[in-house]
Order: structure tokens, then sequence, then C-alpha cells
């Protein structure tokens, strides 16, 4: 299934895109896509049973806004230097552990909302992501299969790092991983039973048409299942998490100077292979 939340900011309600591409309204089967829908069986086979009679409510997509497809997300974990091919873009050591840091939840916005360039930002760079988005409670995962079971479905999220605040401004990555809109997620997420191969994905981005990232979750140094069984050992996962997978090769902090950092009026475009597109416009704080 392909979930998604539409509507103002704040006031999203649940939805779902069926198989002819029609947006469905989801709001008379559950009150909205979040933890507590995912990690509750009957909930989803509610959705389901519904979206295969076909008589959920069609929604007019024209000029209506989507937003993350999870809402009440408790916290993003994200792991670093990912891909073989982004460390070596970047001149850094494959990691021998998964390099993991957070984000604020509340820098989660939609898909094609506004992202806004820091005040003072002089390396505002771009990462596309494939999110995990957690199903089930997870603590002490014992095995990769175990892993896989507690994933709900995946989804499209852009990291968007400044870099200058996240290396050379002294302590840890953080400053420059959460500043506001600093996460577009979605448009959808899609339901763990739908992808075949997470280690199978294509990832793509452009800014102002021209393609930048081109690369596949193949690439991947700790892949999706033991990224999950890692973190579980050293935190609770609780459904509706989500977890940033890390990016490929092609940011700009990786290409010669001088490097082509974001700045405002840059469009900004990502897609994962059957996991849909974002577009974002990029604004001054």
């Amino acid at each position: 299934m392909k979930l998604l939340r539409v509507g103002t900011s704040g006031a999203e309600r649940p939805a779902l895109l069926d198989a002819e591409g029609t947006l469905r309204d989801l709001s008379g089967v559950v009150s909205d896509i979040d933890g507590t829908v995912l990690a509750d069986a009957a909930a989803l086979d509610r959705i389901r049973a519904a979206a295969e009679a076909g008589d959920l409510p069609v929604l007019d997509a024209s000029g209506l806004r989507v937003g993350p497809p999870v809402g009440r997300i408790g916290k993003v974990v994200c792991i670093g230097l990912n891909y073989h091919d982004h460390a070596r873009e970047t001149g850094a050591e494959p990691p021998a552990e998964p390099v993991v840091f957070f984000k604020a939840a509340d820098t989660v916005v939609g898909p094609d909302d506004t992202v806004l360039v820091p005040r003072r930002s002089v390396k505002t760079d771009w990462e596309v992501e494939l999110a995990v988005v957690i199903g089930r409670t997870a603590r002490y995962l014992e095995s990769q299969e175990e892993a896989l079971a507690h994933v709900a479905g995946y989804a499209v999220a852009h990291d968007v790092s400044e870099r200058e605040f996240q290396i050379e401004r002294g302590g840890t990555w953080d400053k420059g991983k959460n500043c506001e809109t600093f996460n577009p997620l979605g448009p959808w997420l899609v339901t763990a039973d739908e992808v075949a191969d997470p280690q199978a994905l294509s990832l793509k981005l452009w800014v102002n048409g021209e393609l930048k990232q081109d690369g596949t979750t193949a690439e991947q140094i700790f892949p999706v299942a033991e990224v999950v069984r890692y973190v579980s050992q050293f935190m609770t996962l609780h459904p509706g998490d989500v977890i940033n997978t890390g990016t490929p090769a092609g940011v700009a902090m990786g290409q010669p100077e001088p490097k082509p950092y974001l700045r405002a009026g840059d469009v900004v475009e990502l897609e994962i292979e059957g996991l849909g597109r974002q577009r974002q416009e990029l604004k001054d704080a």
C-alpha cells in the first residue's frame, strides 16, 4: 500500500494512493497514519480491505498539499557515511560500525514543502536517502531477519545538511542537521510488502534540473536490516520512528571547488524507485 497524509500543515488527514493512481480518503477508516496505526495489524487490515473493496471516497488532488506520510514521529535516527561511493568522494574511511546521529522530529516537513536556507549558511547541502519507518517496538533484535520484520515500510527522505555547521563549528553533527525544514519526507509510506528488496533501489537527486546523485542502495555499507538490528542495541525503536539510512555519492561537499552549495531560489528534486518523488524550492530563513 501507498499511505500518505494530505492537507495543511498540522491538519493532515490520512489517505491512500490506489493501484490506478487515484487518491482515496482514509479518514473514515483510521484517524491518521502514525505509530499507533502502523503497530495495529487490525487497522492495517481494515485499510487493505477498504482499498480492495474500492469504496473509499476519492480526493481531489489538485492543489492539495501532501504532508509527511507519518504523523507524530517520535525520533528520526540517521546513519552517516553509509555508502561506499559517498565515503570515497568525501575521503573518509568506511566506518567499522554505523555512524549514528539524530534529527529532531520537528525537522520533518512534507515532500514538496519549502526548504529554508539557514541564516549565515554558506554550505547547505543535499542528500537523498532511503527512510525506514518502524512498525513494531524493536529492542535488542538478534538477527537481520527479525529486524526486517519490525519495518512497517519505506519512504523518500531528504537529509538536508549545513556542512559548515556540521563539521567546522565544533561538537557533534547536530548543529548542521537540525535546522528547520531539514528533513522533507514522503510523498508516500510504501508498506514493506511492496518493497521486495530494500538493497535494490535506485536513488536520484537533481538540482535545478541537473542530475547530481544517481546511486543504488546496493552500495550501502550497512544494509537496512543490519541498520535496524544495530540501532536496536542502543535504543528502543518505537512504531512510527524513522531511520534515514545514508546517502550515495554526488553531494555538494564531495565535488570540486567551488562546491555548488544550495542557495535561495534553487530547486531540488529527488526520487527513489517505487517510493515517489519530491520537489523543494529553497528560500532564505
